[in-house]
């Protein structure tokens, strides 16, 4: 079932076309950040769930830098980042405790 949406209407002025060439642009952009974060948090899950401890710190070590772009950037909440790595963190932790 396809809907349709209605057509939205072009802006007169300018500056408001200019809006919506920037807006274009950065949706692009943040579309690219944020799937990107969602890879480097399901790598570091994996690799987890595979019990694999070098593979899980070193996607681990990765993911926190990009974890840490994305809330410099705006796109994610700082408190959410900080709550992710977090959660990654005690995962890898928990792993490396069952291996040894």
């Amino acid at each position: 079932m396809a809907s349709t949406k209605p057509k939205k209407k072009n802006p007169r002025l300018a500056s408001g076309r200019k809006r919506v060439r920037q807006d274009v642009k950065l949706n692009a952009a943040n579309t690219s950040l944020r799937s990107k974060y969602r890879t480097a948090v399901k790598n570091v899950e994996k690799a987890v769930a595979t019990g694999d401890k070098a593979k899980a710190t070193e996607a681990f070590a990765k993911a926190q830098s990009v974890v840490d772009t994305i809330a410099d950037k705006g796109i994610f909440h700082k408190n959410k980042a900080a709550r992710d790595k977090s959660r990654l963190a005690s995962k890898v932790k928990a792993l490396a405790l069952a291996a040894a």
